[in-house]
């Protein structure tokens, strides 16, 4: 890893959420408050770092069809957070739309060493008919990210997801977009960039909207996505549900909730286990107390001694935009 430069490190401070959760050893929720982040996906790599790869919300609200550049943070300790600043920007996808946006939910995964950031992007301004799933690339897990493609064969769907198992072998999954929108899975190559056969619909899922996650735990696989549930206030907006599976295809049989609506209309997450303790990460709405703004933020994951997992319990500030921080303007 690089050392930190010093206004890398004043970032870390201001962004670390120092007031709250002291006793619990761990940054306050909403743990990033100087720009709005959403979708996270939160990796562990062998410099003992926990990494998070979010989308960005352009800030004034201006919608998701604006939602052009991806942050990456990280911690060595859940407390002092630094953002590593901007990876990725539609202006860098030469396939891409040429009105760009569209930059929705992220993944990352590492391979031998090199970094393989794939994201969801339109080529075209028909993004319903468009999307592909762009792959960038860098020997650096947070800079230097150079877009080699996308992957060939796909559907156009949206939010990727890659799973590495114990074996090596990788696979790859994606679905939603719009209402009815499928979720799929299959088989990477050893190069991460090319399809190992057909992709398949996972079966067993109930109320699939988007977003899925795929994490292994005991020799159990779980799938993790966003259901169709809107709701009143204040359960208004997407559930996340799970499943659990023997196999990495599926099938899947669906085990329920475990997070309640956030606020936002959407909602989105991955689990990662980090020095010994299993974490969710997710968004909420409550810096800015509106929809279309949202905040990354994190709490422990608990499982049953028969691999079910037990509700989250979403902490922090929860008061809906009554501490508006001073917002950089993401939309660049």
């Amino acid at each position: 890893m690089k050392s930190l430069s010093k206004s890398a490190l004043i970032t870390a401070v201001l962004i670390s959420g120092m007031s709250g959760f002291a006793a619990e050893n761990r940054a306050q929720n909403p743990i990033v408050t100087h720009m709005f982040t959403a979708d996270p996906t939160a990796r562990v790599w062998d410099d003992g770092r926990l990494y998070v790869y979010p989308s960005t919300d352009a800030y004034p609200a201006i919608g998701c069809s604006l939602m052009d550049g991806y942050h990456v943070f990280s911690t060595v300790d859940m407390v002092n957070w630094t953002d590593h600043g901007e990876i990725l920007h539609s202006r860098d996808v030469e396939w891409g739309r040429e009105e760009g946006g569209f930059m929705w939910a992220p993944d990352c995964m590492c391979r031998n060493g090199t970094y393989y950031y794939y994201f969801p992007h339109p080529s075209a301004t028909d993004r319903k008919t468009s999307w592909k799933t762009g792959v960038a690339v860098s020997t650096n897990p947070a800079s230097e990210f150079k877009v080699k493609g996308y992957i060939e064969g796909l559907d156009p769907l949206i939010d990727p997801n890659v799973f590495i198992d114990d074996d090596g072998q990788a696979y790859f999954y994606h679905g939603g977009g719009q209402k009815g929108w499928p979720v799929k899975g299959g088989k990477l190559k050893e190069n991460m960039v090319e399809l190992d056969g057909e992709m398949l619909p996972m079966e067993g899922l109930e109320e699939f909207h988007e977003g899925p996650f795929v994490f292994k735990r005991k020799g159990i696989y779980y799938m993790i996505y966003p259901d169709r549930h809107s709701g009143e206030l204040p359960k208004k907006g997407n559930q996340m549900r799970y499943a659990m599976s023997k196999k990495p295809l599926g099938p899947w049989e669906s085990k329920g909730i475990m997070l309640d609506p956030t606020g936002c209309h959407t909602s989105h997450g991955s689990i990662v286990e980090y020095k010994g303790k299993w974490y969710m990460f997710y968004h909420n709405y409550a810096l800015s107390g509106q929809n279309n703004l949202r905040s990354i933020c994190f709490d422990e994951v608990f499982f049953n001694e028969d691999g079910t997992i037990q509700k989250v319990v979403q902490t922090g500030d929860l008061s809906r935009g009554k501490h508006m921080p001073a917002i950089q303007n993401s939309a660049k």
